[in-house]
């Protein structure tokens, strides 16, 4: 393999973490700011992008690090390497209430198609690209922008999601329609487009947006319940003024009392 090969366990149900066990050498590596814990002898180190292209002069370095810019990340990952002399532990932490989902991909055929914002760690040696997508109309209108994430290798990958996931398994030819927002990741063989909702009402009043994401097989696809948008949106509407006085309690009433409301 040219990807380290790494232990992990994952714990806990809607805020979970996984912690990677390294053994003396071993590397992973992790958006910045995704850091739990780590034990001794583990040491820390920035690099440009995601450390594939280390070997090749200052070129490759900005190139892999470029390539990240356009995802809308730092150009900045962190290694963690186990230099001590037995199996050490680090963990990371999923940023918001979801689903950590563990992805060898040397079993999915080398690479995964995902969210721009949904990668968390990886073995060292896991190239953490950018995925263009080939129409035009899926970038500008699919909900996650004209570029996603492509993740290549043969080591294991980390992403999280919103809520709940599901993971479906397409049949050739077999169409799912998901709410843009709500598709995580896909392996490489899933062919995915948009398709603007019918009807003028239900487009302009259905509260659903005005495009669905398609996906047709065959394939592997990752569905989130909860993207962090829609979470976002609820929590600002919630906590205006509005929001307040929406808060049907009696308690909630005395307070807006007190408040002066």
């Amino acid at each position: 393999m040219n990807a380290h090969e790494i232990d992990y366990f994952i714990s806990g149900e809607e805020m979970q973490y996984v912690e990677v066990e390294l053994d003396p050498e071993e590397s992973v590596i992790a958006e910045a700011g995704s850091l739990m814990m780590m034990e001794e002898h583990i040491e820390m180190n920035t690099i440009f992008g995601d450390g594939t292209n280390q070997d090749r002069g200052l070129v490759g370095k900005l190139f892999g690090a470029g390539k990240r810019l356009l995802t809308g990340e730092s150009l900045f990952m962190t290694l963690f390497t186990n230099n001590g002399h037995g199996k050490r532990r680090v963990s990371f932490a999923s940023p918001y209430p979801g689903k950590i989902i563990p992805m060898d991909l040397s079993e999915m055929g080398g690479k995964i198609i995902c969210q721009k914002d949904s990668f968390l760690c990886a073995a060292k040696g896991v190239s953490v690209g950018i995925a263009l997508q080939k129409k035009l109309g899926t970038g500008f209108f699919g909900g996650e922008g004209f570029i996603m994430q492509k993740l290549e290798g043969d080591g294991m990958s980390f992403v999280h999601t919103g809520g709940t996931v599901c993971k479906k398994q397409l049949q050739p030819g077999e169409l799912l329609r998901v709410d843009t927002g709500c598709l995580v990741a896909m392996t490489q063989d899933v062919e995915y487009d948009i398709e603007f909702v019918k009807g003028i009402k239900t487009a302009i009043f259905g509260g659903e947006g005005l495009f669905f994401a398609t996906l047709r097989g065959p394939g592997t696809v990752w569905i989130q319940s909860l993207p962090f948008s829609r979470m976002a949106d609820r929590i600002v509407s919630a906590s205006g003024a509005a929001g307040r006085k929406e808060e049907g309690s009696v308690l909630g009433g005395i307070g807006r009392l007190i408040d002066g409301d």
